[in-house]
């Protein structure tokens, strides 16, 4: 594998199928498609009317152990276990989320895979791709605008500027924008008042579009959004301040799922990209209702580990969507086993010390009633010694399989025995469950979460976080689900607390209501809304060469 080109090089270099063609295999008639250039398009959501006869293919969720800043490959993983059904003959249907600039230029590069495992046009997909996040930001940003020009203009509605919960936002890593003050420099320039910047994944516009059902259900969602309250405590609505409208113009098209390809063929919906940590990490509903249509088996995947964006599509978006997966894909790797170990240079015993985050993401799968297969993602240097004691590892705790992937270097090929696995494991009789019930009380929903899926001991909620729970239970929101946003290097709020920590408490700082999309958003720990970017970006390494080619992006 050491010897392959670069994955942008792979990449640059790969003879792609037209996306008609594509498009056309999976099942899509010419006119519920829009083409965006030769290797990109949209797709229309009136094929699910066309094809609502038809039963939904099984769907397998790809998630992961903890993440390590060694990296577990999720997203390559993904691909590799598509590439390896198109291999057994089977047609699957891959969906994934869109890349965000963010983390790009931030510390994670490229979101398309790696190696011979990739989804492309992958330069396209990893900086603009089909403007969608674009689309959201000015959505976002346009209801921010007229909340500051209705106070200016009268304030008609009497919404008090010290309520107001919305934040513009950036598809950047940018923490100058985390607290800011605006309406600087006289009247004209509207009233002086303190507010922030999230990063575009974590709107709750982009939530909004990642759930809505269609294009009506958007335009109600989005005028559900509360901004704020009025100086006598009533909730203040986009849909009151005339925004919803406007906002869903701009959405039109982003609420369209964008179809691309494999390297090796596969056809993939790519869209939404909310992150896991900082707000729901899946990608869009739609994407997942269209491949359940067209595909005979459908490989989604959720960010970071199972206690992050896989509890989230369990707990919210199958609520929403009523999907009901079928098995987990949960990826692993020697160098981050032995990192949770605290020995990245260890052996065999480092192995079997990290594995004990690998045991407890075991768990989290079994308490939904769902079957698991460990992948291991291999990388140049493992040994097939410690790629068997990791498989005979997970197996003894419970997996119901345990396969190598090494479709990086190999492609489709390396990943057949994952694959096969993986349909055999939708084979088996399901269980599955959310793990609370929506008439749960708001803090006991919580605590479920804290303790069945991080292995916490219970929650603390702090002063705010529990006067902000009286308010949402007077206003009417205590049956919506939970969204926690917690740091995806722990199972605990701490990041450095590493591998399967014990006796710790999950702290709440706020709950934030997203009534549009429909759920309520923990904060717990000292989880950002926007993230920073580090000494040495991935942007350090990105530019053009003498020929005008991208180099560096991954």
């Amino acid at each position: 594998m050491s010897n392959l080109p670069s994955s942008l090089e792979i990449a640059q270099n790969a003879e792609l199928r037209p996306i008609g063609e594509i498009a056309a295999a999976a099942g899509l008639e010419p006119d519920e498609i829009d083409l965006y250039g030769r290797h990109k398009a949209k797709v229309h959501l009136s094929v699910l009317d066309r094809l609502a006869d038809r039963p939904d293919a099984p769907l397998v969720c790809v998630t992961a152990i903890t993440p390590t800043k060694a990296g577990e490959g999720k997203t390559t993983t993904s691909v590799s276990v598509t590439q390896g059904l198109g291999r057994i003959g089977r047609k699957p249907v891959l969906c994934l989320r869109e890349a965000s600039l963010g983390p790009v230029f931030g510390i994670k590069g490229g979101a398309t895979g790696a190696g011979l495992a990739q989804v492309v046009p992958m330069e396209d997909m990893n900086l603009h791709f089909t403007g969608d996040i674009h689309a959201i930001g000015a959505a976002n940003n346009l209801l921010a605008a007229m909340i500051d020009a209705h106070i200016l203009h009268g304030n008609e509605l009497g919404l008090d500027p010290l309520s107001i919960s919305w934040r513009r936002c950036l598809d950047m890593n940018d923490r100058a924008l985390r607290d800011v003050v605006i309406g600087l420099g006289g009247r004209a320039n509207g009233y002086v008042r303190q507010t922030g910047f999230d990063i575009t994944a974590a709107s709750e516009v982009m939530a909004i579009v990642a759930v809505a059902r269609d294009l009506h259900d958007l335009r109600e969602r989005l005028g559900r959004i509360t901004v704020g309250t009025t100086y006598e405590g009533e909730p203040v609505t986009a849909e009151q301040l005339k925004a919803a409208g406007a906002m869903t113009v701009l959405l039109k098209d982003a609420l369209k799922p964008n179809l691309v390809q494999t390297l090796e063929g596969q056809p993939t919906l790519v869209h939404c990209g909310p992150f896991a940590n900082i707000a729901h990490g899946n990608n869009s509903l739609v994407a997942d209702r269209v491949a359940l249509k067209l595909g005979d088996i459908v490989v989604t995947e959720s960010g970071f580990g199972a206690d992050m964006g896989m509890e989230k599509l369990f707990d919210i978006v199958c609520r929403v969507g009523g999907l009901r997966p079928r098995a987990v894909v949960l990826v692993a790797t020697i160098r981050a086993l032995k990192h949770h170990a605290g020995e990245p240079e260890g052996g065999a015993e480092a192995i079997e010390r990290g594995a004990e985050n690998l045991y407890r993401h075991l768990g989290i799968i079994r308490a939904f009633g769902l079957q698991a297969v460990v992948a291991v993602n291999r990388f140049p240097g493992d040994t097939d010694e410690e790629i068997e004691l990791v498989r005979g590892l997970a197996l003894e705790h419970g997996a119901f399989a345990a396969e190598t992937n090494d479709a990086v270097a190999r492609g489709g090929e390396g990943a057949a025995a994952l694959a096969t696995a993986v349909v055999e494991a939708t084979e088996q009789e399901s269980e599955f469950a959310p793990l609370y019930e929506l008439d749960a009380p708001i803090e006991e929903k919580i605590e479920t979460i804290a303790t069945r899926v991080y292995g916490a001991d219970g929650i603390e909620l702090l002063p705010a976080a529990r006067a902000r729970v009286q308010e949402l239970v007077d206003a009417g929101f205590a049956r919506l689900p939970i969204c926690m946003a917690k740091t995806h290097l722990s199972l605990s709020d701490d990041p450095s607390l590493g591998n399967a920590p014990t006796g710790f408490r999950i702290t709440v700082r706020d709950i934030r209501p997203y009534t549009g999309a429909g759920w309520l958003v923990a904060l717990c720990g000292t989880m950002q809304t926007m993230p920073g970017l580090g000494r040495t970006p991935a942007a350090h390494n990105i530019d053009i060469d003498e020929q005008g080619r991208t180099v560096g992006l991954f």
